[in-house]
């Protein structure tokens, strides 16, 4: 039993950040209509610019740990959400008008693009940042074992839960999740009632690419690091995450991939483990193509 509820912990931070992820990317897909690894590339960015300025700021600026984390912090975040902004209005927001097909050609050129940039920058070596709060929280002591998660993983889950929490409040209770709405059922009917729907396309983008950017901030301080080929691996995954919950509705899609997240750490610890990458993605295939009604754009 005892052993049961530690995997029920272990899987609340990966909850977390599937939920999280798929709420971001469920975001954007309400207006682009089309799959888009960008999204993943970004979170893989994110977290790869995190390592390479904290540790200029630690080795070259000489700052103490906690100031070099929050500059790194910084300068990632300016990073990805300027590059963002300019893969959305030149990028996505042009071939949407156009030819909407060809916007997953353009993300996964925009994907090798990100991946190689950060590769390059950091001199293709891989960067560790050291580790911190990871005190453990006991939830429940049996006495020969107990049920702990360390402090990052609950701030990491609690932060996390509050971007899904502050974002179902602007889509659902704010006049521009009203405006998204309308968008993203028929972009052509806001259009003719004055809203500008490349306007909220825009929106949308630098918000999805927000969470996305939030979460690569946060999954890199608790895992330490992230790997240059992250960007396609987390692309193809949260586009597939997603889907668990259906794209209709962020919420929904946040609640299925948490769903996801569980049963994944569930059959790590009970189930072979060189099969668990192909039994998830071969159910994240099945749920695609029940899903595919909700993704037929004519």
């Amino acid at each position: 039993m005892a052993y049961l509820l530690q995997q029920v912990a272990n899987a609340v931070p990966l909850a977390a950040l599937y939920a999280t992820l798929a709420f971001g990317y469920a975001i954007a897909f309400g207006v682009m209509k089309r799959a888009d690894i960008t999204y993943g590339a970004l979170f893989a960015f994110a977290g790869q610019m995190l390592v390479l300025f904290t540790d200029v700021g630690y080795t070259r600026l000489y700052l103490i740990l906690p100031a070099a984390l929050a500059f790194g912090a910084v300068i990632s975040g300016a990073y990805t959400l300027g590059t963002s902004f300019l893969i959305g209005r030149s990028v996505m927001l042009p071939l949407s008008r156009k030819s909407p097909n060809t916007i997953i050609v353009a993300a996964l050129g925009m994907m090798i693009v990100l991946m190689e940039t950060a590769r390059l920058a950091s001199n293709t070596r891989g960067i560790w940042l050291p580790p911190f709060l990871n005190g453990a929280i006991v939830f429940w002591d049996s006495g020969d074992f107990r049920v702990t998660l360390t402090e990052i993983q609950l701030i990491n889950s609690a932060l996390m839960v509050l971007v899904i929490f502050a974002g179902t409040y602007v889509l659902k209770c704010t006049g521009w999740g009203r405006i998204w709405r309308a968008v993203t059922d028929d972009a052509l009917a806001a259009e003719l009632c004055g809203t500008s729907a490349s306007h909220v396309f825009l929106l949308a983008y630098l918000a999805s690419a927000l969470v996305a950017t939030a979460c690569g901030l946060l999954a890199t301080s608790y895992y330490g690091t992230m790997d240059f080929g992250a960007g396609l691996m987390f692309g193809l995954k949260v586009l597939m995450i997603a889907a668990v919950g259906g794209y209709s509705d962020p919420l929904k899609s946040a609640g299925g991939a948490a769903l996801l997240g569980l049963f994944e750490t569930l059959w790590g610890a009970y189930g072979p483990f060189l099969w668990r990458d192909f039994v998830i993605f071969s159910l994240l295939v099945l749920l695609l193509v029940l899903s595919r009604r909700e993704r037929v754009v004519p």
